[in-house]
């Protein structure tokens, strides 16, 4: 009689979910896999990546690329995230998103705020986003496979993985003021934020995108993750978290 396999997934717990929201909101990029239309063969593909405001990925990509005309015949897709670093690249965390890719059409108001969102990340693909053979595409959560590194490894659910947002519009109009202020007028903050609260190394700092749950925080091609201490529920709960955030910053470097 055999044995009872134990198994290796262990259960989710806060920790596994905030390592897999970490992942996704800071991933430049990932390998979306895809049934090639013609051939139904699997078909990988380097792409680029932002997130929405609920952390859904984002990806835009062109009528020319094989990876879209697979998703526009069959939606199904995967995408991996997370970035090896130095030594074995299997003991770093990644996770695996099973997803359904979903066109954004031109011109609507979730077009405009991926735009936005996506151009704050990638800000090179401004010379090409607006081509008429580029579109976006939400990469909307079914579930995820989470390995963080040898003998940690996590199934989550789709509600492990999105950011609860009551409305998406009404946030979107508060970042883009929230964002530009800081950087225009509080780039000492943004500094902080990076280098003392994310322990970054010392860059040109900026802050790309926010949401319910934290910043985004960019210098080239590093970024960090921060994170409210609580999400928030309205837009408006932005200034007080973001102050909250500058100060705690300044008396943990001493420079209050």
């Amino acid at each position: 009689m055999d044995k009872e396999t134990k198994s290796v997934i262990r259960p989710t717990d806060n920790e596994a979910r905030m390592l897999a929201k970490g992942l996704i909101r800071s991933a430049r990029f990932g390998a979306l896999a895809v049934l090639e239309a013609k051939s139904g063969h699997p078909l990988a593909s380097r792409v680029s990546v932002a997130t929405d405001l609920d952390g859904t990925p984002i990806i835009l990509t062109s009528t020319l690329s094989g990876h879209t005309a697979a998703i526009l015949k069959n939606p199904a897709c995967s995408l991996l995230v997370g970035e090896p670093g130095k030594g074995d690249p299997l003991a770093h965390p990644r996770i695996s998103l099973f997803c359904n890719a979903v066109p954004v059409e031109r011109g609507s108001p979730v077009h405009e705020r991926l735009r936005a969102r996506y151009l704050a990340r990638h800000p090179k693909a401004e010379l090409y986003v607006d081509f008429g053979d580029f579109s976006f595409f939400r990469l909307e959560f079914l579930r995820a496979s989470l390995n963080g590194g040898f003998g940690r490894a996590f199934e989550l659910r789709h509600e492990d993985l999105q950011t609860q947002v009551s409305n998406l519009g009404h946030w979107a109009e508060f970042e883009a003021g929230a964002v530009a202020h800081m950087n225009e007028d509080h780039r000492d903050a943004v500094k902080l934020y990076a280098e003392v609260l994310c322990k970054a190394e010392v860059a040109n700092w900026r802050l790309a995108c926010l949401d319910p749950e934290g910043l985004d925080l960019v210098a080239g091609d590093r970024i960090e993750r921060l994170w409210f201490s609580d999400p928030l529920d309205d837009p408006k709960d932005l200034r007080p978290a973001l102050v909250a955030l500058a100060l705690q910053a300044r008396n943990a470097s001493g420079s209050a």
